[in-house]
């Protein structure tokens, strides 16, 4: 089991849980974790992520939420337009999200 494995890397016990629970325990993990795909190349806004991913705004709005309350993603401002990025929390993780993306593109091809 994924969640299983995470538990044995280096990273805290509670960054892995929080990874977890935001990437592959609940309904929107593999949208989120297709946001965070993208954000690894550079800062996007809403629109230009749900052009992207083909989904709607106000969806992509959610989940970046989401990410942002969890700290795994920051807005560089609060007005239309706002770009995301990649927090610090997240970048210093990048292999437990790595495990999590190899494991989620094994399922889903």
């Amino acid at each position: 089991m994924l969640v299983a494995r995470l538990l044995h890397g280096k990273a805290s016990k509670e960054t892995k849980m929080l990874f977890a629970h935001i990437f592959v325990n609940s309904r929107g993990g593999p949208v989120r974790i297709k946001i965070i795909s993208l954000l690894r190349r550079g800062s996007l806004n809403a629109y230009q992520l749900s052009t992207a991913l083909e989904m709607d705004y106000q969806t992509i709005r959610h989940h970046g939420a989401v990410l942002e309350k969890n700290n795994l993603v920051s807005k560089d401002n609060t007005g239309y337009g706002a770009s995301y990025f990649i927090t610090s929390l997240l970048e210093v993780n990048m292999d437990v999200f790595d495990e999590i993306l190899s494991k989620y593109a094994l399922l889903n091809p």
